[in-house]
């Protein structure tokens, strides 16, 4: 690779398809209901990949996610559907497009972080101490 460091990637699921992700990357995904400025947290993610470190998920890495912000919405192209029946004079002839929504992956949260990237620190549990009196 030419320069810089170990660039973080994911692999998420929205949608029923699987979409590569970094932060900073602009992406076309079908349609949600959210509107543009407002953040998405995409908690199906399959795979988190930084540096020589992978992590896979079984399906999914829990407590991982990906925060995107909306940046609005378009049609993609037009797609022509024509039903024709041979010898009976029948056509109907439709158009379809698409509507997908525009996401700017903001960060990639890997388990055991915060949103910020520091380890969340771990609290262990303290044994109950058992006196010999019964309680």
């Amino acid at each position: 690779m030419f320069g810089g460091g170990a660039k973080i990637y994911a692999i998420v699921e929205t949608g029923g398809k699987q979409y590569k992700v970094t932060p900073g990357q602009t992406l076309d995904i079908d349609h949600l209901d959210v509107g543009e400025g407002n953040t998405v947290e995409l908690d199906k993610v399959l795979l988190i990949a930084d540096g020589a470190q992978v992590t896979v998920g079984k399906p999914t890495i829990e407590g991982a996610k990906v925060v995107a912000k909306a940046q609005g919405e378009k049609k993609g192209k037009k797609v022509i559907v024509y039903h024709f029946k041979a010898k009976t004079r029948h056509h109907v002839k439709t158009g379809h497009r698409q509507l997908y929504t525009t996401l700017m992956i903001a960060q990639v949260i890997v388990p055991g972080t915060t949103g910020e990237g520091e380890p969340v620190k771990k609290t262990r549990r303290r044994k109950k101490e058992v006196t010999e009196g019964g309680a």
